[in-house]
């Protein structure tokens, strides 16, 4: 494949606690291995970022939310399907994550991706990874790669090849709220 020089790149990144620069089923994302407390630390200083304000996980399928989460509804994996558009689902009771992935109140904020590349990359590292736009805390996310900041760029340990021409302008994810009780909360559409 193209891009199995960036996945091999990555894995060795993640792999020592870095940061990667790359492209999600979303926008461009920072990542890093989402069970390094370290390596999490590094990008809330990178973004300029309140460490309160949680982070996005990504992983490769429904299996591995069942991992980090502790009383997953199995319903919300038919809700997922049944979507078109990339969405990030909070759930209650996170677990084996970096605790500064972990929102305050026990939540986590899990995607499922649909991405070729990420879905190898995810399985390839066999870890969930982080993703947060790439973007100074308070600036607008990048829609393209061009768009993203020396800032971020110098500051990560690997910048993605993958994609950097594609010109196609980017959006965020939605963002819902799976409640214990079944219920659903639209936190961004």
């Amino acid at each position: 494949m193209l891009f199995s020089n960036d996945i091999r790149e990555c894995i060795t990144v993640l792999e020592n606690g870095g940061l990667i620069l790359y492209p999600t089923d979303t926008i461009w994302g920072i990542g890093c291995d989402a069970t390094n407390e370290k390596a999490v630390a590094k990008i809330y200083e990178l973004k300029q970022r309140a460490d309160e304000k949680s982070m996005v996980v990504l992983v490769a399928d429904e299996k591995t939310i069942t991992e980090y989460i502790t009383q997953p509804d199995v319903k919300i994996f038919d809700y997922i399907k049944g979507i078109y558009k990339p969405t990030t689902v909070i759930y209650e009771g996170a677990t084996g994550l970096a605790k500064n992935v972990i929102a305050k109140d026990g939540s986590a904020a899990i995607r499922i991706v649909k991405d070729d590349f990420c879905k190898q990359l995810i399985r390839t590292f066999n870890k969930p990874i982080v993703s947060t736009s790439a973007n100074i805390s308070g600036y607008p996310p990048p829609t393209v790669f061009a768009d993203i900041d020396i800032a971020i760029q110098s500051g990560v340990d690997y910048m993605v090849q993958y994609r950097q021409d594609d010109v196609t302008p980017a959006t965020p994810s939605a963002i819902v709220k799976w409640k214990a009780d079944g219920s659903l909360q639209i936190i961004r559409s």
